[in-house]
């Protein structure tokens, strides 16, 4: 007999014991509307009368950050359940199976790497690229499903490395586009209080959703890598009740942000590496926005330095095991916002 999510305690079972594919099928939902299974790792929530946002809920992208693929499954669980009634329309994704069950970063390649049509650059095709294009496919059926609705997308990671600061946010770049106030407070009521604001578009999952669909989108660090039951439930309790009330409750929204209790940071400048020469002159276990003071000399890579510059900067996401050509550290600086810049 053919095995259905009303049937089965745990979805995401079901996605790991079929990493590559899963053949779409649907069940009526307890509260009414339908759940429907796109492919593996991919499940959309359709209400019966859905209110005015449709959400992208993504984890996993990265096979070994289990705390946000924990979230997700209880969340998940708890709509299937019942327990949980799903008022809002909402694509949830769990990102690369396969890395999920080895419990690594990656098998091939960086899949957070290869988003808004990088997939397709080079010539050498792997799981990684294939599963890019195709969630990129089911994002735009989502979004594309209704017009005149709130995109929102949170794709939910952990860092490598402890940081100064457990939980924080990217905002995408957005040019000349203002950073939504609604999300600032949907952060910072989140127990989330330092966002770092890229300069520069990327080829992450959060990016291509706001550049490509017009979603208000967060790549969201919930603390550092643990194994699968080693997470504790308690220190992401404010964001899981946050969404449970994004979900059920059609017009909630978070209490007005603080402004002056939120660390605003921007991207001085990104360390590449270029060569196996390359190296940081600094611990290999330093946190996440440790700060260094002016001109001090924090990599190198063959004759090339990078110094610090006249004010001084954090580190994020420094990670001197990565493949040539890909960023390898942010350095950051403490910025405001100034009154154009938000909505």
């Amino acid at each position: 007999m053919r095995k259905t999510v009303s049937q089965l305690t745990d979805f995401l079972a079901l996605s790991r014991a079929n990493p590559l594919s899963l053949s779409p099928f649907s069940e009526p939902l307890k509260a009414g509307g339908e759940l429907q299974v796109w492919d593996t790792g991919v499940i959309c929530i359709e209400p019966a009368e859905p209110a005015s946002r449709d959400l992208v809920l993504s984890c996993g992208i990265h096979g070994n950050e289990t705390a946000p693929i924990e979230l997700c499954e209880r969340l998940l669980k708890a709509i299937i359940s019942g327990e949980l009634i799903c008022r809002q329309r909402v694509l949830l994704i769990f990102g690369n199976l396969p890395a999920i069950n080895l419990g690594v970063r990656q098998v091939e390649e960086n899949l957070n790497r290869l988003f808004s049509g990088a997939h397709r650059q080079g010539e050498r095709l792997n799981q990684e690229r294939s599963r890019a294009a195709l969630l990129e496919q089911y994002v735009t059926r989502f979004y594309g499903a209704r017009a005149n609705t709130e995109r929102l997308h949170y794709d939910l990671h952990t860092a490598i490395r402890s940081s100064r600061y457990e939980k924080f946010a990217i905002y995408p770049y957005l040019s000349d586009t203002p950073y939504a106030r609604s999300q600032l407070a949907f952060l910072q009521h989140s127990a989330i209080d330092t966002v770092l604001l890229a300069q520069a578009p990327a080829n992450t999952f959060s990016c291509y959703s706001a550049h490509q669909h017009g979603a208000h989108a967060l790549t969201i660090e919930l603390g550092q890598v643990q194994p699968f039951g080693h997470n504790e439930a308690t220190r992401v309790a404010q964001l899981e009740h946050n969404l449970c009330r994004l979900l059920d409750t059609p017009h909630w929204q978070a209490p007005a942000c603080d402004f002056e209790q939120l660390r605003i940071y921007k991207v001085a400048q990104e360390i590449t590496k270029q060569s196996e020469q390359f190296c940081f002159h600094f611990s290999d276990d330093v946190s996440n926005f440790t700060t260094f003071s002016p001109t001090t000399l924090l990599a190198t890579d063959g004759t090339h330095q990078w110094h610090v510059g006249e004010e001084p900067e954090a580190v994020v996401f420094p990670n001197a095991d990565i493949a040539l050509g890909h960023r390898a550290a942010l350095m950051v600086v403490r910025t405001t916002f100034k009154a154009h810049q938000l909505d």
